[in-house]
């Protein structure tokens, strides 16, 4: 949010760092996340659909002009940069707690698990989308690719300066989603027994969303960089939740009906384990180690 407005404020006003316009979007972020009903905050993520839709087919209206020879890109990677690569389309695909809340506020949740239910629908979108636009972004800027291709699009154009800022009221009102089940699992599992005057819950469970709201805030001041950032938080937490649990937990509940014909579903989950236990290790070493030397590099420019 605080990079895709900075370069709409650089162009038409002033010149401040990212960390300020942080600042600037802590107090938002309080009211949006203070909203304790998923009911309440389904509007409003409806609306930041129809916008990111808008803004993306404008993204790929300007990606896709003076698109250079496709040959002029690598077509290979160096095999350091996989582990970097793993985390991001974690971070990308992974949606854990928005998954579960969903589900369990759908009036009919057996049609959402359904090999044609709604969640293998989204993720068949969203996946489709993403492969796209990543496709097309590396094909247009190549190396010079950001973290979120809308930093790429030109600063001076009116079109650009307005997704920018779609784009950060998209992500604006989708916070408040991705942050759901933490704070709903942090305040009921644990602290609300804790206070047990009921009149004092709604102020103490405000203040631990406002804690979280912080304490995400610090994170983004630490690692201002979105693409490091992002491989950082999908190999270290979404390989985690997105693999290993999924797997271990499946693995307890058909102990006792079976893992089918050569225990074909054990095999599965051990790999799947597995995968997620080497991916997130190696991922989250070599996104560290990214994290250490950029900032070495800035600090030594400095």
């Amino acid at each position: 949010m605080a990079s895709n407005i900075k370069q709409v404020v650089d162009h038409n006003l002033i010149v401040w760092p990212v960390r300020t316009h942080m600042c600037f979007l802590v107090i938002p972020l309080l009211l949006i996340f203070s909203i304790r009903n998923l009911k309440l905050l389904a509007p409003f993520c409806a609306a930041a659909n129809i916008l990111l839709l808008f803004g993306l087919s404008i993204v790929m209206y300007y990606i896709c002009t003076e698109l250079p020879p496709l040959s002029e890109r690598e077509m290979l990677v160096d095999i350091r940069q996989m582990p970097v690569f793993f985390g991001t389309v974690l971070f990308a695909l992974e949606a854990v707690g928005v998954i579960l809340a969903i589900e369990e506020n759908m009036a009919t949740p057996k049609s959402y698990v359904t090999p044609c239910g709604i969640m293998n629908w989204g993720m068949a979108i969203v996946l489709t989308l993403y492969a796209t636009i990543g496709f097309f972004g590396y094909w247009r800027y190549g190396n010079e690719v950001l973290g979120s291709v809308t930093l790429n699009l030109p600063q001076t154009d009116i079109l650009p300066q307005c997704v920018k800022i779609l784009f950060a009221v998209t992500t604006y009102i989708s916070y408040a989603l991705q942050g759901y089940v933490a704070a709903n699992i942090i305040w009921n599992k644990y602290l609300i027994k804790h206070f047990p005057d009921e009149s004092k819950h709604t102020r103490y469970e405000l203040i631990m969303r406002a804690v979280i709201v912080i304490l995400t805030f610090l994170a983004a001041v630490a690692i201002p960089d979105l693409g490091l950032f992002l491989s950082l938080v999908g190999a270290l937490c979404l390989s985690i939740l997105g693999l290993m649990c999924p797997a271990l937990l499946q693995i307890c509940i058909q102990y006792e009906q079976g893992y089918g014909r050569l225990k074909y579903k054990l095999v599965i989950n051990i790999l799947l384990f597995m995968f997620g236990a080497f991916g997130g290790f190696v991922g989250t070493f070599v996104s560290v180690e990214e994290i250490i030397d950029t900032y070495a590099c800035n600090k030594a420019e400095i």
